[in-house]
C-alpha cells in the first residue's frame, strides 16, 4: 500500500476591516509611527469591532470562503480544527462553533491552543488524520481575536497584536507533494514570561483581577525575544538539515508574523535572502495562529506546484516549530 500524505489543496484568509494605525495608537498611549515602526516592523493591525462577535465569526469566514473556492462541500468535511488562544468561550469549542456555521454537519470538531505555533500543531495533527487513511477532507484553522486580551494602556504589548483568521484544507495524496516532516517542541518553564495571569482555573476571574487588569496578555519583551530568535532558527535549519535542503532548495520561508527582527534572524540561520521571505507584519500586525495562514494567502499566487516551504513559529507556553511542505498546486 501507498504511503499517504496530507497536501494542502486550498488556503484562504479573513482579516477585518478596521485598521488600526500606528498614528491612531500614538492617541491611546506614549508611543509614535517610528518607534513601532523600528522594532516590530508594524505599520497598521486589523480589529473586529461589533458586539457578540469572537474569533469564530472570523474562521467561518475564512472557511466559507476555502469550501467556495475549492468547491468543497461542507458535508464532505470530516474534521475541523480550530487553533486559538482566544475561543469565543471556554466552552464549546470554537471549532465546534465554525462547523455549524460553515453547514459542516457530519465534521467532528477541536480546538488547540498552542500561542503563536497553535496553527503549525494544528497542521500537522490534522495532517496525522489524512495519513492514518481516517479522513479524506481536514479543515484546519487559526482564528485568533487578540484584540479581546490585548492591554490598550500598554504600550509593550498593544502595538503589537491584531485580529484575523486563515484556513487550509488538507487532502491525501500519495505523491511527492505535500506535508514532508516537522518539528515541534514546547517548554513550560517560559510561562512566567508570556501567558495572561488571571481568567483560568488557577485564578478565576474576581473584581481584584478585573481591577488588577490581569485578564491581558501579559509578556517580557526581552526574554521572549531572545529565545523566540534561537529556538525558532534553531528548529527550521533542523528540518532542513534533516531534509537535505539548503537556503538554495526553498522557495520560501514562512514565518510567524510577531517582530520583524525575528523573522530576519531566523531567515539569516536558514540562509534564506529576505527575497524568500513571506512578510505582511506591516499590514495586519501578530495575529498568533493566524499569522502563517495569512501569509500563505497573501502570497498564493506568487507560489507554484513543488515549492518547498519552511513553516516556522515561537509562542508562548514556550511553543515552537517547523515544518517542512511541498506545495502541492500551481495558482489558480
Amino acid at each position: 500500500m501507498e504511503q499517504l500524505r496530507a497536501m494542502i489543496t486550498g488556503i484562504q484568509g479573513y482579516v477585518p476591516e478596521y485598521r488600526l494605525t500606528n498614528k491612531e495608537l500614538e492617541k491611546l498611549v506614549e508611543t509614535n509611527d517610528e518607534w513601532i515602526t523600528s522594532r516590530t516592523g508594524i505599520k497598521e493591525r486589523r480589529i473586529l469591532k461589533g458586539e457578540n462577535q469572537g474569533s469564530s465569526v472570523m474562521g467561518a469566514a475564512a472557511v466559507k470562503g476555502l469550501l467556495e473556492k475549492t468547491g468543497t462541500d461542507p458535508m464532505d468535511v470530516e474534521l475541523i480544527i480550530c487553533a486559538t488562544v482566544t475561543p469565543d468561550m471556554p466552552f464549546p469549542a470554537t471549532a465546534n462553533i465554525i462547523a455549524d456555521k460553515v453547514g459542516a454537519k457530519k465534521s467532528f470538531s477541536f480546538d488547540i491552543s498552542a500561542a503563536c505555533s497553535g496553527f503549525l500543531y494544528a497542521l500537522q495533527l490534522g495532517a496525522q488524520f489524512i495519513q492514518a487513511g481516517t479522513h479524506k477532507k481536514v479543515v484546519v484553522v487559526g482564528a485568533d481575536k487578540m484584540s479581546s486580551i490585548v492591554d490598550y494602556q500598554d504600550r509593550t504589548t498593544c502595538i503589537l497584536f491584531g485580529d484575523g483568521a486563515g484556513a487550509v484544507l488538507l487532502e491525501a495524496t500519495t505523491s511527492e507533494y505535500g506535508i514532508r516532516d516537522a518539528i515541534l517542541r514546547s517548554d513550560g518553564s517560559g510561562e512566567p514570561y508570556l501567558h495572561m495571569k488571571a481568567g483560568g482555573s488557577r485564578k478565576p476571574a474576581t473584581h481584584q483581577t478585573v481591577e488588577a487588569r490581569e485578564h491581558f496578555a501579559y509578556q517580557e519583551g526581552s526574554t521572549v525575544f531572545k529565545f523566540a530568535v534561537t529556538n525558532m532558527a534553531d528548529v527550521s535549519a533542523e528540518v532542513m538539515e534533516r531534509n537535505g535542503l539548503t537556503g538554495d532548495d526553498v522557495a520560501w520561508l514562512v514565518p510567524h508574523q510577531a517582530n520583524k527582527r525575528i523573522i530576519d534572524a531566523t531567515a539569516n540561520r536558514m540562509g534564506v535572502g529576505p527575497e524568500k521571505v513571506m512578510m505582511n507584519i506591516e499590514r495586519y500586525g501578530n495575529t498568533t495562529a493566524a499569522t502563517i495562514p495569512l501569509c500563505l494567502w497573501d502570497y498564493e499566487s506568487q507560489l507554484k506546484k513543488g515549492d518547498n516551504l519552511i513553516l516556522a513559529a515561537f509562542g508562548g507556553g514556550f511553543t515552537w516549530g517547523s515544518i517542512y511542505v511541498k506545495w502541492a498546486y500551481d495558482p489558480k
